[in-house]
C-alpha cells in the first residue's frame, strides 16, 4: 500500500472495469506490465471479487497516467467508467427502480439518483468526502479524490468517475446528459469538482 494514512477501500469495478479497458484498447500484455508497475501483480492472476484497499485504486490511476500518457490513460479511464456504470446498470440497480427514474421529471428523478449514489459513496470514494448538490448545474465534490491524491496533472484527470456519471445518468435521467470535471486536485484544485448537465 502506497499510503498508510489511508486506509478506506473501494469496490472490485475500479480494477476489473480497468483491466477490461486496457486489454480492450492496449493489450493484455499492457494490462500485465501496468499492473505489475503498479506492485499489484496479484490482480494479474486473479481479478479482485471483493472491496479493494484505495491506495490500490490510487496507485493504479497513477501509474496509468504515467505510463500510458494523459491522452491514452484518459480513453483507458472513460471506458473503465461507461463499462462500470455498465455494470451497476445490470446487476446492482433494479428495473424496476431505473423504470421508475425514466418515468419521473427529470429534476426528480435526479435528485433520487443522487440520494442513493450519496448513500453507496463508500463504495466508490474510499476516505474521500463525497458531496452532491442538485441544481442547474448538478456539482458533485470529491474532497481528497481516491483517483488523484498525490498526482500531478496539467488538466483534470479523473475521467473514471466522469465516464460512470455520465453512463448512469444517460441511461436513467436524459439521454443527452453530460459530465464535465471543472476541478482536479492533480490539476491544482482543492477538490474535484463535476458538473452534470441534463
Amino acid at each position: 500500500m502506497s499510503d498508510t494514512a489511508h486506509t478506506g477501500r473501494i469496490g472490485p469495478n475500479a480494477v476489473i472495469r480497468l483491466a477490461e479497458a486496457l486489454d480492450a484498447l492496449e493489450s493484455k500484455a499492457v494490462t500485465k506490465k501496468l499492473f505489475i508497475a503498479a506492485n499489484l501483480e496479484t490482480y494479474v492472476h486473479a481479478l479482485p471479487q471483493a472491496m479493494v484497499p484505495e491506495e490500490d485504486v490510487t496507485v493504479l490511476h497513477r501509474h496509468l497516467r504515467s505510463n500510458l500518457g494523459p491522452r491514452r490513460a484518459a480513453s483507458v479511464s472513460w471506458i473503465a467508467g461507461q463499462r462500470t456504470a455498465d455494470y451497476l446498470l445490470s446487476h446492482r440497480i433494479p428495473k424496476p427502480v431505473q423504470n421508475l427514474l425514466k418515468l419521473l421529471p427529470a429534476r426528480l428523478a435526479a435528485f433520487i439518483l443522487l440520494k442513493a449514489i450519496g448513500a453507496h459513496a463508500w463504495t466508490f470514494a474510499g476516505t474521500s468526502r463525497f458531496i452532491w448538490q442538485t441544481g442547474r448545474p448538478i456539482i458533485l465534490t470529491f474532497e481528497d479524490c481516491p483517483l488523484c491524491r498525490g498526482d500531478h496533472a496539467s488538466e483534470p484527470c479523473c475521467n473514471y468517475y466522469s465516464a460512470t456519471f455520465e453512463r448512469l445518468f444517460r441511461a436513467l435521467i436524459n439521454t443527452d446528459a453530460s459530465v464535465r470535471e471543472t476541478q482536479c486536485i492533480a490539476a491544482g484544485g482543492s477538490a474535484c469538482k463535476f458538473e452534470i448537465t441534463c
